[in-house]
């Protein structure tokens, strides 16, 4: 990716134009901005590709997929602040590894995009389970999430205690001059997590709670945030829009595909809620065919999650993928 350079314009269409690109975040960093610039132009151009890694096993899918593909890189390194206990596979002891390959995979010219599968604030400490009761997959009652949203709760400051410390993190990338695609509470019209079990209205309210703690409270200015759903025809699977925080608070528009359908009315949905604005696959389990991507050819990104890359693509039509002129692989990118 070319970095941060000073743009003159040349006419006021251009300022138009570059002022519709802008980050929703008013003193977003000159990277931020750079990097969602290089998001709208993308659109219709190729799709570029990415692989998550899961924080025990550090970046090795990224150097996975070389192996795989004959020798391309993902240009969209995706990783995940983690939720459990020390030295398991989302241990939180690995945060201080994920920032650290954030930082070298944008040297090398990749794009970051971050997640966080955070602890519900009925828990106090800084992990959890992945079920059971306090689980990242754990329900609330009315009454605690009630209880969220009200200032100097013990649910309120659970909750502030634990964005605090991701905070930590975030801003380490934004003194590095790092620009991050960040998705928080993610597949949220599903019914799984914690943070979907409330009403809509519920979690657009803890959507916009965590934007002003990150932005305005810790002054991080280095995020895009993403609307991440998940793809509609899933069981227990509400509308996007019922869920939609609002434009002012979100830069990108995404879903997550683990049903291998591509059914183009994801694309329909995401782009009329999107309202312009890009959208992406967030995650991915079967990654998408060149023939997927010429028939909706404006998602800007796929991000295959960590072991699907090998247990649910087979080697002839995932070296086809990286191989074909409809996906940028990080080699092209960085031209």
């Amino acid at each position: 990716m070319k970095r941060f350079k000073t743009i003159l314009f040349a006419s006021v269409a251009t300022v138009v134009a570059v002022a519709q690109t802008a980050p929703v975040n008013p003193n977003a960093t000159a990277e931020a901005k750079q990097l969602l610039e290089v998001v709208y132009n993308q659109r219709g151009k190729g799709t570029l590709s990415g692989q998550h890694n899961y924080p025990l096993f550090s970046d090795i899918y990224m150097e996975r997929v070389e192996n795989l593909t004959d020798g391309h890189h993902p240009v969209v390194m995706g990783q995940d602040f983690g939720y459990s206990k020390t030295n398991s596979l989302d241990g939180i002891n690995y945060r201080q590894r994920t920032v650290d390959n954030a930082i070298k995979w944008y040297k090398k010219g990749a794009i970051v995009t971050l997640m966080w599968h955070s602890v519900p604030p009925t828990v106090r400490d800084n992990y959890t389970t992945w079920q059971g009761k306090y689980g990242v997959q754990s329900k609330m009652t009315a009454e605690q999430w009630k209880s969220l949203f009200t200032e100097g709760s013990e649910l309120n400051n659970n909750w502030k205690t634990q964005v605090d410390i991701i905070a930590f993190f975030l801003k380490q990338l934004e003194e590095a001059q790092v620009p991050v695609i960040w998705r928080p509470y993610h597949e949220m019209n599903g019914d799984w997590f914690w943070w979907s079990s409330g009403t809509p209205d519920d979690y657009k309210k803890l959507y916009r709670m965590l934007y002003e703690r990150l932005t305005n409270y810790h002054g991080i200015d280095n995020l895009l945030w993403v609307f991440n759903g998940n793809e509609l025809g899933s069981p227990n699977v509400k509308d996007y829009e019922l869920y939609f925080p609002g434009h002012d608070v979100v830069d990108i528009l995404a879903t997550d595909i683990y049903r291998h359908n591509y059914n183009p009315r994801d694309y329909e949905a995401l782009q009329k809620l999107a309202n312009g604005k890009p959208i992406a696959w967030g995650e991915v389990g079967k990654m998408p065919t060149p023939e997927i991507i010429r028939e909706q050819p404006n998602w800007v990104w796929f991000m295959c999650w960590s072991e699907f890359l090998e247990t649910s693509n087979e080697w002839a039509p995932r070296k086809e993928l990286y191989d074909s002129k409809e996906v940028i692989t990080l080699e092209e990118f960085t031209k």
